[in-house]
């Protein structure tokens, strides 16, 4: 095996190990580092969870003195500043680490080259852009967060074989299998935010928790702009166990605004008359809030007002062997929709799967509608 081979092979087993950290470390990026000499694998890490050792460190102390004069693959460049932890840039000085083969550089502002730049003047040897198209993949929601700060945003819907929500009186309980619906769980339980319209809520009086719970607890949020969310509802009854957010808009009663406070709800109000507009000021907030994957489950007026704004980067679609009909069931994405084929929003090498009975889509969006 040449070097170019053992670097690929190294920073693929890197790849793998910052997978680990997904659903764990945000809004910090996932993170893996592996320490070798030639072939031999001298040590392993990744960042675990938020506030905890950074995959350098962690690699670093598994290797011990054996780092002196090693090779370092990591996929995002090493930071170079103080926040809940030190510089990795110190350690790998400080341990006498020869080369670092970096993914990609990370645009976070205080690092952004500063701590390749370090690690050069200390002679090190650095070489950077090493299977950068995967490591930007998977760091895909923390670049967004950083560059232009608003949470990575993934549309999730389950549908019969004709398109359809819910029958035409609006039932929807169940459409697809369990087998789907465990993924669904485990989507949520990676989740910083799940995002519904009133009208979903009105019609499934849905809880929007993992279960089992995963390693994050999603905020539940309701575009809710006359502050109609039941205070018998489960989301309402639950908000002890998650939080739960209300989005209404200038006209919501302050009596009812209170009320939903007053059970534990937060309560955000926008003054933009247009609910697009509100959804846009929502995202720049949940930013703000450092939520990096924020998803939506419906319904088909709230999905399709997320397409129009070119908001959606990934797409989560079950398919279930069944047909509603109905010329008045709600189909899963609403809004003012393309007017040609070839102005479809299309997904990037998507995923397809046999779950149970049904079929499970995923994948990335690649083309936005043209302004």
């Amino acid at each position: 095996m040449d070097q170019t081979e053992l670097d690929r092979w190294h920073m693929e087993r890197a790849l793998e190990l910052a997978e680990r950290g997904r659903g764990y470390v945000e809004p910090n990026p996932p993170v893996g580092c592996v320490i070798a000499r030639g072939a031999e694998v001298l040590a392993e890490g990744w960042h675990r969870f938020f506030g905890g050792p950074h995959a350098e460190a962690e690699a670093l102390r598994m290797a011990g003195p054996r780092a002196q004069g090693a090779t370092m693959y990591v996929t995002l460049e090493p930071c170079c500043h103080y926040g809940k932890t030190p510089p990795c840039t110190e350690a790998i000085i400080a341990a006498k680490i020869a080369r670092v083969v970096v993914a990609r550089e990370d645009p976070f502002p205080a690092v952004a080259g500063k701590g390749l730049a370090q690690l050069r003047q200390a002679g090190i040897q650095v070489d950077c852009g090493l299977l950068e198209e995967k490591a930007s993949a998977l760091l895909a929601p923390y670049l967004k967060l950083v560059t232009r700060g608003r949470p990575w945003v993934i549309a999730k819907w389950a549908m019969t074989l004709d398109g359809k929500i819910a029958t035409v009186c609006g039932k929807s309980r169940w459409i697809t299998s369990a087998e789907a619906r465990k993924i669904v769980h485990q989507l949520r339980g990676r989740m910083d935010a799940i995002l519904v319209g009133i009208r979903t809520v009105l019609a499934d009086d849905p809880l929007l928790l993992a279960d089992p719970p995963g390693p994050r607890k999603p905020c539940r949020i309701v575009l809710d702009s006359a502050a109609r969310l039941p205070v018998e509802s489960r989301l309402v009854q639950t908000a002890s166990e998650g939080p739960v957010l209300v989005v209404t808009g200038p006209q919501a009663p302050p009596d009812k605004k209170e009320v939903l406070a007053a059970r534990g709800c937060e309560v955000l109000s926008f003054p933009q008359e247009s609910w697009p507009d509100r959804l846009q000021a929502l995202l720049e907030e949940l930013g703000r809030r450092r939520m990096t994957n924020l998803l939506v489950e419906g319904g088909a007026e709230v999905l399709g007002t997320f397409f129009a704004l070119h908001e959606v980067d990934e797409v989560h679609a079950f398919v279930a062997p069944k047909i509603f009909g109905g010329n008045d069931a709600p189909g899963a994405v609403g809004g003012i929709g393309v007017t040609l084929p070839e102005e479809a929003w299309q997904l990037d090498c998507p995923q397809v799967q046999r779950v149970g009975n049904d079929v499970y889509i995923w994948g990335r969006v690649s083309r936005r509608r043209p302004s």
